[in-house]
């Protein structure tokens, strides 16, 4: 493979590996939600005792598994998006559109996810707030905001400097 100008060599490893972490790291974490769900539906009718913990851990799981799944279809430039401003453009104003809007996505994911997730970890740590059933440190559960965040960021900027970010999201609306 042939180093491009500008590192797109670089970004596209970068692309590639966190698509497989953030892949694999979600497929896990549906894996996990489920057999918790599916253990607590059997200690329930088939055992007679509900057990304690499935209920809190299918919520974590659950809050995992979307942000992390936020991350990962920003990275696949499969999440939900009203296109229709777009589309009317110009080719090449549609290029200007799409960075623009990759540049907001930024914006908003550092800003409120990043910055605000790090500000709501850090607090809940500070303050020792615990888990009702598993005990474990909220923050914890909490350290997928920020972490979600930086991810769509990273993702968000890698898809703003593709150079054929025209191309390839025109393909997703011939489909």
């Amino acid at each position: 493979m042939t180093t491009e100008v500008g590192g797109g060599h670089k970004r596209f490893i970068l692309r590639h590996l966190l698509d497989k972490i953030l892949s694999t790291l979600v497929v896990a974490l549906l894996a996990a939600l489920v057999a918790v769900v599916l253990w607590q539906i059997a200690s329930r009718y088939l055992i007679g005792t509900p057990s304690s913990f499935t209920d809190e851990l299918s919520r974590f799981l659950l809050i995992w598994l979307g942000l992390m799944g936020a991350a990962y279809v920003t990275g696949q430039r499969l999440h939900l998006a009203i296109d229709l401003l777009v589309t009317r453009q110009q080719r090449k104003n549609q290029v200007v559109f799409k960075r623009i809007i990759h540049l907001l996505v930024t914006a908003f994911a550092g800003s409120v996810m990043v910055y605000g997730g790090y500000a709501l970890v850090s607090l809940t740590l500070g303050l020792g707030q615990t888990s009702a059933a598993l005990r474990i440190p909220l923050g914890y559960v909490y350290v997928a905001i920020p972490l979600s965040g930086l991810l769509i960021c990273v993702y968000s900027l890698l898809n703003m400097l593709n150079p054929r970010i025209n191309l390839i999201e025109k393909d997703h609306i011939n489909r």
